[in-house]
């Protein structure tokens, strides 16, 4: 039998239980996937909270990597044996395996290994958009980034500097400090003992910087409007202390005219062919070893409550993957 890890109420990590699961054969446009590596994203815990709505019982994740073990009918770009990722599809991925629909899927270059995948589909395409599809940066920008030592913060430290980008990234601790200094981050804030909009603006002569990428939310946001150069963008992807609050207008244009935008990685991929341009610059970044993808916590599947909790107290650094 497969197993799952689901939850048939909302609430903490205890909600969380590895029961067997039934998979059946794939129908007309669907695959079946055996998974060999899961991905954990802070985005899972919203669904197991209730924050994202889920029909209950429901499965949890949206990040795998495996092998297709079968196709249904109508299925032509994937065959029995390739070696696949995804990320975004319908919940379910904290499986040992599962049926989904094909055209959620991405194939994987050999070069990839199934931890490395399931670490940074999601992380990796979310850095990709915010670099390359969401303002014109050119080199010689320097941008503001939160949670510059998290799994996205690590890659988008990186591929900044290909870019030609100056990073200020903001952590709470000198272990994290380290950690994004290491991956190319050239200027440090430690956001709970600076003035990030202070430091943002010795750093930058006044200026304050074209784009603030925020994954945490609540906390940051009223730093991060004040860290923005006239006109500058605010680049809400993400929630971890919890929602921004309600955007008034006239802020906006008392801190110099700047935009906000809350994207969703969904629509950034939703064209098949953005999509696959997208994830083929990311592996291409990361097969030459141009961008590294640190995994710092690997957890079996059962362990998901624990590996909920080390996440939500923020304990965990780069990416952290269920292995099977």
């Amino acid at each position: 039998m497969a197993h799952a890890i689901r939850f048939h109420e909302t609430g903490g990590p205890e909600v969380l239980r590895w029961e067997e699961v039934a998979v059946g054969d794939p129908g007309p446009g669907e695959v079946r996937i055996r998974h060999s590596a899961v991905g954990l994203n802070f985005a899972d815990t919203y669904f197991r909270t209730g924050l994202y709505p889920a029909p209950l019982p429901a499965g949890l994740g949206v990040e795998a990597a495996g092998v297709i073990e079968a196709v249904g009918a109508g299925v032509t770009d994937f065959a029995e044996g390739d070696r696949v990722t995804y990320t975004g599809s319908p919940l379910g991925a904290y499986s040992t395996e599962r049926v989904m629909p094909a055209g959620s899927l991405i194939k994987l270059p050999d070069a990839i290994d199934f931890e490395t995948a399931a670490a940074m589909t999601m992380r990796g395409l979310t850095s990709a958009y915010l670099l390359r599809r969401i303002h014109p940066l050119k080199p010689g920008d320097t941008v503001l980034l939160h949670a510059a030592a998290g799994g996205v913060g690590l890659i988008v430290c990186q591929w900044a500097k290909l870019l030609g980008l100056t990073v200020i990234g903001t952590v709470s601790t000198e272990e994290k400090a380290a950690l994004a200094r290491g991956h190319g981050c050239d200027h440090i804030v430690y956001y709970r003992r600076e003035d990030v909009a202070q430091r943002v603006r010795e750093l930058t002569g006044g200026a304050g910087v074209p784009v603030v990428f925020d994954s945490v939310g609540a906390t940051t946001y009223t730093g991060s409007l004040a860290s923005l150069r006239r006109r500058g963008l605010l680049v809400c992807f993400g929630t971890a202390s919890g929602p921004v609050p309600p955007i008034d207008a006239m802020q906006l244009a008392i801190h110099g005219s700047v935009f906000v935008t809350r994207p969703a990685l969904a629509d950034y991929i939703a064209d098949p062919a953005e999509r696959a341009e997208l994830a083929g610059e990311l592996f291409g970044h990361v097969a030459s070893g141009r961008i590294k993808i640190e995994i710092n916590q690997r957890y079996s599947l059962p362990d998901a409550p624990e590996a909920h909790r080390d996440l939500e107290s923020g304990r965990t650094t780069g990416s952290s993957v269920f292995v099977l």
